[in-house]
């Protein structure tokens, strides 16, 4: 029989030993949550750590990020590939045992946590997706997707206002197989929280629906594993288990303090706890034994060739169920996905529809929606004016028993037909985070929409996307002062620029409904990176354009002086984006009646545009060609790209009709020449 005390001790020591070795980290918590892990890890998680990705896997979340060293010890524990060299190199350039967990870096690891409450909202996208693939998927006699999704959070998270957003929502949906383990152990980083944490979050969890076990002891491995046995037989409704630890158990002097929080135990302390544990043995030494106890490859090797077998059984019995579930589950699009995004595109630019972009978003969507049922769209309560939905995404609703309702039969061996579409209600993080989990999860696409100027809400979730590198899009409306008597509490001014500062985030400003469908086309395929499409609430008019081959660059050249019925030397670049793309189409105009040749560029993507080879961005951006940039947003953003001129809003907006906007700031025709005119005649530096 296994020792679990021994097998406790084991994460203590690795955890104050990294920690101690790099002289940085959080032994705390992983101390603390010992005995927990030995319950779940031990006990109940279907895991294999030879292969991390197997589709019906468990999967679990330490949202307390900065306890870095329990998963980092379980993954090496269990059997995972992560070698002892790993946890000595903790916290150190290149190691695979960053300061918080990073998916994509640690085997095992399905999330990257640290910013706190966004690992609860990831779980929460988690048990979304295992929720609705079951219902798509699963057939009489063939259960091909089973599984739970495991949380660990402390009391950061409960603090943090987005695990409210998540939290609620996961209760609304009746997310049964979610079970999340609540570290009370009354300690953060200034202390006991006591003075500024009184909320009862027994009270707060049945308010929102969920299961409440607890308190209990968190040391008590029997206690745990009684209480994660209840929540697994839940039928409709998520868990919390509330259990009382200590943080830093087994530290003397540093137990239940602040300072086991955040810095290294010293070396005395890890000493004297080695002693109080009854842990005999070096830094980094795990007696092969509780190696034996914890190994999980075995056992991990088994549950996943059961699935196999079940899958195998599946695929006879539904072969072109199976070939989608598998297809969908690698992130891969349709084959015949290309000629759907061609068709899109060549649609929009052949009706050449004077539209908001917002509408042609919605255009798009309408195609690609139609074509890909892994994409799930939303809204924040702005579903009419985002325009997310769809014919082919009614609402996603749950019935009283907490099962997904059917949008309709499915015909023939094919997914059965879910609403792909949910109202998150006013919570833009709360959506952000949890898109976030349902990408990581796999087996959709997850996309949400609402007013660029909340994009503030979402920002660090989207930043959380870009560093894992998910496919997410987000859709952002109401995307300038063009939004015009609603005023500058959403008018977005610096938003654009801001976002396009997120390193490996796609950002788009597509200025009619073609450059709509390309954005679109290319949001769908980058699978290493989110998106964020910047659409109007005002109508466009399309831009004619010789072809299109050119606009998933980024930029490209849209109207070159001859166009307007100038044949002469060029003399300046227009750059425009979005909106904005027409107002230098019209000073172009007027400056060709007085021979001053103007290409316009439309740049609907400046990330894509960065990514283009010199040779291309020479073309489109001649070299010794005065360039001016036109866009409704701060002006800092433009003179990366060597413009004599910009023409933009360095303050907030105002409150009027958008047109009386527009004339307000300089966002004319005839403002964007005379900047032209300026420029050349010298009297605008560069």
């Amino acid at each position: 029989m296994a020792n679990e005390t021994q097998m406790a001790n084991a994460i203590r020591a690795l955890a104050m030993d990294a920690v101690q070795q790099a002289n940085s980290g959080h032994p705390g918590a992983p101390m603390g949550m010992a005995d927990i892990a030995v319950a779940l890890w031990g006990r109940h998680l279907r895991h294999n750590p030879a292969d991390p990705a197997w589709p019906d896997r468990d999967r679990f979340v330490l949202s307390n990020g900065h306890g870095s060293m329990l998963i980092y010890a379980l993954l090496h524990l269990t059997g995972y590939d992560l070698p002892l060299q790993e946890l000595k190199n903790f916290r150190q350039l290149h190691s695979k045992t960053a300061g918080h967990p990073e998916v994509g870096v640690t085997p095992g690891v399905e999330t990257t946590t640290g910013p706190l409450g966004q690992g609860i909202s990831n779980a929460v996208g988690m048990a979304l997706a295992e929720k609705l693939l079951a219902t798509e998927f699963n057939r009489e006699g063939h259960t091909v997707v089973d599984h739970f999704t495991y949380v660990f959070m402390g009391d950061g998270c409960l603090m943090e206002g987005i695990s409210h957003e998540s939290c609620a929502l996961a209760g609304a949906w009746k997310l049964n197989k979610l079970i999340a383990v609540y570290d009370d152990n009354g300690i953060s980083i200034d202390g006991e929280v006591k003075p500024w944490f009184i909320d009862d979050t027994p009270a707060r969890f049945k308010a929102y629906g969920w299961n409440v076990i607890g308190p209990l002891d968190g040391h008590d491995v029997e206690a745990v594993d009684k209480a994660l046995a209840q929540a697994r037989r839940s039928a409709e409704r998520p868990t919390i288990i509330v259990a009382k630890t200590q943080i830093g158990k087994g530290s003397p002097n540093r137990a239940n303090t602040a300072k086991a929080h955040g810095e290294a135990l010293g070396l005395e302390e890890v000493k004297l706890t080695r002693e109080a544990l009854g842990w005999p043995h070096e830094p980094f030494t795990v007696p092969k034994e509780v190696y034996a106890d914890w190994n999980a490859r075995e056992k991990g090797a088994a549950v996943q060739a059961e699935w196999q077998e079940r899958f195998a059984a599946y695929r006879a019995a539904h072969p072109e169920l199976a070939a989608e579930f598998m297809r969908r589950a690698k992130g891969e699009l349709p084959r015949n996905f290309a000629q759907v995004a061609v068709d899109a595109a060549v649609a929009a630019h052949a009706k050449a529809e004077t539209v908001a972009s917002r509408k042609a978003s919605q255009l798009a969507l309408e195609a690609f929606t139609a074509a890909l049922p892994e994409m799930l769209g939303g809204s924040a309560d702005l579903t009419g004016s985002n325009l997310t939905n769809t014919k082919s995404t009614p609402p996603l609703r749950f019935d009283l028993a907490g099962n997904v309702k059917l949008a309709e039969e499915a015909q023939g061996d094919a997914p059965r037909k879910i609403g792909r579409h949910i109202n998150y209600g006013v919570r833009e993080f709360g959506m952000a985070a949890i898109m976030n989990g349902i990408a990581l999860h796999g087996g959709y696409i997850p996309y949400g929409g609402t007013f660029l100027t909340f994009s503030d809400y979402s920002r660090n979730a989207i930043r959380m996307a870009a560093l894992m590198k998910k496919r997410i899009i987000h859709v952002f409306t109401h995307d300038s002062i063009g939004l015009g008597e609603d005023g500058p509490t959403h008018q977005s001014v610096e938003h654009a620029a801001s976002l396009r500062l997120i390193p490996n985030l796609d950002v788009w400003r597509p200025c009619d409904t073609a450059e709509t469908a390309v954005a679109w086309a290319v949001a769908l395929q980058n699978m290493n990176r989110p998106t964020a499409l910047l659409l109007s609430r005002q109508n466009l008019p399309y831009a004619p354009k010789a072809g299109l081959e050119d606009i998933s660059k980024g930029a490209y050249v849209l109207a070159e002086p001859a166009e307007v019925g100038l044949d002469a030397p060029l003399q300046a670049v227009i750059i425009a984006t979005g909106s904005e793309v027409q107002l230098a189409l019209k000073a172009q105009e007027q400056l060709a009646a007085e021979r001053i040749a103007v290409r316009v560029v439309s740049m609907p993507s400046t990330t894509a545009f960065d990514r283009q080879g010199a040779l291309y961005k020479a073309e489109v951006l001649p070299a010794g060609v005065p360039r001016i940039a036109v866009e409704m947003g701060v002006t800092d953003f433009w003179w990366k790209y060597g413009c004599a001129a910009v023409v933009g809003i360095d303050t907030f907006g105002e409150s009027a009709p958008a047109n009386v906007l527009f004339k307000h700031f300089g966002f004319t025709p005839e403002n964007v020449a005379d900047t032209v005119r300026a420029v050349l005649s010298g009297n605008v530096s560069a």
